[in-house]
């Protein structure tokens, strides 16, 4: 089977994890940090905003049962892609809206997917698009965090509503 790998960044890795590991095609799901200076940051310094890191996951996928262009539509509807550096009480760089493509073709594609869902938003949308340089998996704690954790404050408030509005919206797509 010929797999391909997404990475996406869009607030708390925890909700974009809990979110794709529902999603049909979806083989895997890693959370972990792009996008700055810092080589092997611990969560802790990303979180301190000072790495340029972003959280965000990287997806492996079926292309044959999902689509690119599908799991690019789900991280809109997941995430608020016209806040600057911030997602609902998470705030700073580590929080951005962005997208690392792997190749021209990803790039291509989520350039047209912005242009395509503008039009959804009442504000413009923010989105970074860059290249994919060094992914850094995060700490073993934060694999899985929504399934091992479901009843943490923050899983409850802030990731299942995230995970339900999905599963709602997207019968189609739900695994």
């Amino acid at each position: 089977m010929k797999t391909e790998v997404a990475t996406l960044g869009g607030g708390c890795f925890w909700c974009l994890e809990a979110v794709f590991e529902e999603t049909r095609g979806v083989l895997d799901v890693v959370n972990g940090y792009v996008g700055g200076d810092v080589k092997a940051p611990s969560y802790e310094q990303v979180s301190s905003g000072s790495t340029g890191h972003a959280e965000v996951v990287q997806i492996t996928f079926d292309p044959t049962m999902i689509s690119y262009e599908a799991l690019l539509k789900i991280f809109w509807l997941i995430h608020d892609p016209t806040s600057l550096n911030r997602q609902g009480n998470d705030t700073g760089t580590q929080y951005r809206s962005v997208i690392f493509y792997h190749n021209e073709n990803q790039k291509e594609k989520a350039e047209a997917s912005i242009k395509e869902f503008s039009n959804k938003f009442t504000k413009p949308i923010v989105t970074e698009v860059k290249p994919l340089e060094t992914f850094y998996k995060a700490e073993a704690y934060h694999q899985d965090y929504f399934k091992n954790n479901p009843n943490q404050g923050y899983c409850m408030f802030v990731v299942a509503p995230k995970v339900d509005h999905f599963k709602h919206e997207y019968k189609d797509l739900v695994k």
